[in-house]
C-alpha cells in the first residue's frame, strides 16, 4: 500500500501530496494508526474530508533540539493536540503511582515515548516556537480536565488545563462535530470563535445567558473541599443532559467557560464517522513493530458510542456521554467486509460491541423525557421505565455478520450488562429477545470466557458505584452455568472487581473474598480504584464528601490501607494466608478465617 494512503507524517510525505502548505498539523501523543478506533486518525480523516490538508506528528521527541515540532513548519489554521486514547497519567503508571513497563499505544510498547500531560507539554513547545499559531486541545486528557479537577498523582487540586498549557481552545467529548465547526470557521475569520458548542475558553469577561451555571471559584475550591465535591454535582449533570446549560468558573482574574455539549450524532452522522478512507493499519514508520493496542482492536468493531451505566468510577459518560448512538446494520457490515481483506484477517472477529456490549441502539421509549432528564444514570438505582431494552437490533447485527461468508465466528469481548438481561420489561416481546439474546451470546459468541463486571459483592458499596446488587451477578451466574451445561461448553465467567473505592472498608474486601469463594473463584481480573479526573468517585475520594449527599464518606488513601484491601482478592495464594488471617483478627472478623481457611 502507497504511503499516500496514510495522512502525511513528514515534509517528504507533504510533498509527494503535492502539497506546499498544511492547513492543520495534529500532534499525537500515541503511534499513528489509521483506524476509527484512534482519535487521531478519525480527527484527521474528518477535517481531510472537509477538504482540508492535514498532517499528524506522531509522538514527537519533546527532550532534544525539538526538531519534530519544526519539520512541517507551521499550518495555515491551527495546531492540534490529541494525548492519546488513554489518560496520560493512567497510561504512565499504576494505582500504587508505579511506572508501567510497557504503553500498549507505543511500538514495541517503549514506555518513554511520551511526557507526562502531553497537552501541556506539546502546547507550551508549540506557543515558544509560534506564538501566533492557534492551539486547540482535544481528546480524554482534555475532556477530563476542562475545569478544576483532582489530580490524584500530584495529590493536588489542579485548574482547567487550558490554564497550565495556554492552549487556545479545549474541545471536549467525541469532537468531531466541535472541529469541523471550528476548522469551517476559521477558514473565513482570523479569530477563535466562543460561541461553538462542547468548546471551553478562557475570558476575562462574561456576558450572562440565561441558564448559566457559575460554580464555586478555583480558589473556593482550593480552601474548601464542601465547594469542590458541591461543584461537581452540577458538572455531572450537565454533562449527561440532552440540553445543557453554560458552566462558568473564576479562576483568578480569568473565567473558564465550559460551552454545551452538541446533541448525540444521528446514525447517519455516525456511521459517516466509520465510512472515511481508514487503511485500518500503523503507518508504514512501524514496519516490524509491534503496537499492543492495534493488535487487540485490529479485528474488532466498534458498533455504537456512549453509555447510560452511569458508574461512579467511570470516564465515559463524561467524554462520550449517556445517549447511545448506534450505526446502522449497513455501516458495521461494511466494516466487517473490510476487516475481512486484511492479510491475517482468518474468520474471526474479536469484538462487536462498544463502551458496554449490549446497549446498542438503546434509547428513551419517549425521547421528550430524555431531553428534560438530568439522571446521569439510566439504570441505577434501577432501570428506568423509559428506557428501551429491546436485544432484538443487537441480535439482528450479530447474525448479519455471522452470516457473512468467510466469517467463522464473531466474539463479544466487551463487557455485559448483565442487569440488562435480567431486567423485566412491561413488554413482552423486549423480554423474550433479551432471553434469546443471552442465549445465544453464552452458546455463539463466548470465546471460551465472558466479561462481566459485578466489580464488589457488599451492596452498600455497590450502590455508591451505582452498580446493581451482587445477587444480580449470582443470577446470571446461575443461567451462564445452566445454558453451558444444557450445551455441554466448559466457558468460563470472568468477573472484574475492584478494592479500595471510596466507601469501600476492609471488612466489605474480607466479605468479597468469602463470598467470591463460595462460589468457587479465583479471582483474576481485579484492581485498586484509581482516582481519575471528572468521576463521582473521585470527587469522593479528594473531598472525603459524597458530592450528591455532601455526607461524608471512607477512602482507603495510604499505601498500607490499599495493600490491607486488596490482599483480600488473593486468599487463596499461601503467600497472602498470615496477612490475611493477622488482618481478619486485627479488625475484628476471626468468624471470617474459619470459612476462608476451614480445613478440609
Amino acid at each position: 500500500m502507497n504511503v499516500t494512503n496514510w495522512l502525511p507524517t513528514t515534509k517528504k510525505e507533504v510533498e509527494l501530496r503535492g502539497w506546499n502548505e498544511l492547513d492543520v498539523i495534529l500532534f499525537s501523543g500515541d503511534a499513528y494508526v489509521d483506524h476509527p478506533s484512534f482519535g487521531a486518525a478519525v480527527i484527521g480523516r474528518i477535517l481531510e474530508a472537509e477538504g482540508l490538508r492535514v498532517a499528524i506528528i506522531p509522538q514527537p521527541n519533546w527532550r532534544d533540539d525539538l526538531r519534530d515540532f519544526k519539520k512541517l513548519g507551521k499550518p495555515r489554521l491551527f495546531f492540534g493536540i490529541s494525548p492519546g486514547c488513554m489518560d496520560s497519567m493512567v497510561n504512565k503508571y499504576t494505582a500504587n503511582k508505579r511506572l508501567r513497563s510497557e504503553d500498549a499505544y507505543t511500538p514495541d510498547g517503549r514506555s518513554d515515548m511520551r511526557p507526562e500531560y502531553p497537552s501541556i507539554v506539546y502546547t507550551q513547545i508549540l506557543k515558544q516556537l509560534y506564538p501566533d499559531v492557534p492551539v486547540i486541545l482535544g481528546g480524554i486528557e482534555a475532556s477530563l480536565r476542562r475545569i478544576t479537577h483532582y489530580d490524584y498523582w500530584q495529590d493536588a487540586l489542579r485548574k482547567s488545563i487550558l490554564c497550565d498549557s495556554g492552549a487556545d481552545l479545549l474541545i471536549y467529548g467525541m469532537g468531531e462535530k466541535p472541529i469541523t465547526a471550528l476548522a469551517s470557521h476559521m477558514q473565513q475569520y482570523a479569530d477563535i470563535p466562543h460561541d461553538i458548542p462542547q468548546t471551553v475558553y478562557l475570558t476575562k469577561e462574561v456576558i450572562p445567558q440565561e441558564g448559566d451555571i457559575r460554580l464555586a471559584s478555583h480558589e473556593e475550591c482550593l480552601n474548601d473541599k464542601r465547594r469542590q465535591a458541591a461543584n461537581f454535582k452540577y458538572i455531572e449533570e450537565e454533562s449527561n443532559k440532552y440540553a445543557a446549560n453554560r458552566i462558568i468558573q473564576q479562576v483568578g482574574k480569568q473565567h473558564v467557560v465550559v460551552n454545551p455539549p452538541y446533541p448525540p450524532m444521528s446514525e447517519m452522522e455516525l456511521d459517516r464517522v466509520y465510512e472515511l478512507p481508514y487503511t485500518r493499519l500503523p503507518h508504514p514508520k512501524y514496519k516490524g513493530k509491534r503496537i499492543p493496542a492495534y493488535d487487540m482492536i485490529k479485528f474488532s468493531i466498534n458498533i455504537h458510542r456512549g453509555c447510560f451505566g452511569g458508574c461512579a468510577f467511570c470516564t465515559i459518560s463524561a467524554h462520550q456521554g449517556k445517549f447511545i448512538v448506534s450505526r446502522s446494520k449497513q455501516s458495521i457490515l461494511n466494516e466487517v467486509k473490510r476487516v475481512m481483506l486484511l492479510p491475517d484477517f482468518k474468520g474471526y472477529l474479536s469484538d462487536l460491541g462498544g463502551p458496554s456490549a449490549n446497549m446498542y441502539q438503546m434509547q428513551g421509549k419517549d425521547e421528550k423525557k430524555c431531553r428534560s432528564c438530568k439522571r446521569p444514570s439510566c439504570i441505577h438505582p434501577r432501570i428506568c421505565a423509559n428506557l428501551n431494552t429491546n436485544h432484538q437490533p443487537l441480535l439482528d447485527v450479530y447474525r448479519a455478520v455471522d452470516a457473512l461468508d468467510g466469517i467463522k465466528k464473531s466474539f463479544i469481548g466487551s463487557g455485559v450488562r448483565y442487569d440488562l438481561l435480567l431486567h423485566q420489561s412491561t413488554d413482552e416481546a423486549t423480554n423474550r429477545s433479551t432471553k434469546e439474546y443471552t442465549r445465544e451470546l453464552i452458546i455463539k459468541h463466548v470465546s471460551g470466557r465472558l466479561k462481566v463486571a459485578p466489580e464488589h459483592t457488599s451492596d452498600q458499596v455497590l450502590h455508591i458505584m451505582r452498580k446493581p446488587s451482587f445477587d444480580q451477578f449470582e443470577a446470571f451466574k446461575r443461567i451462564f452455568d445452566r445454558i453451558n451445561e444444557q450445551e455441554n461448553l466448559r466457558q468460563q465467567l470472568i468477573p472484574y472487581f475492584i478494592s479500595s473505592h471510596p466507601g469501600c472498608q476492609e471488612e466489605d474486601m474480607a466479605e468479597l473474598a468469602v463470598i467470591t469463594k463460595q462460589l468457587n473463584f479465583q479471582l483474576e481480573q481485579v484492581q485498586d480504584f484509581t482516582p481519575t479526573p471528572m468521576t463521582i468517585a473521585t470527587e469522593a475520594f479528594y473531598t472525603g464528601l459524597h458530592p450528591y449527599t455532601l455526607k461524608p464518606i471512607y477512602s482507603a488513601k495510604t499505601q498500607r490501607q490499599k495493600l490491607a484491601q486488596r490482599q483480600f482478592f488473593f486468599w487463596y495464594k499461601p503467600e497472602e494466608r498470615k496477612n490475611i488471617i493477622a488482618e481478619l483478627r486485627r479488625i475484628g472478623r476471626s468468624d471470617l478465617v474459619e470459612r476462608l481457611y476451614k480445613r478440609k
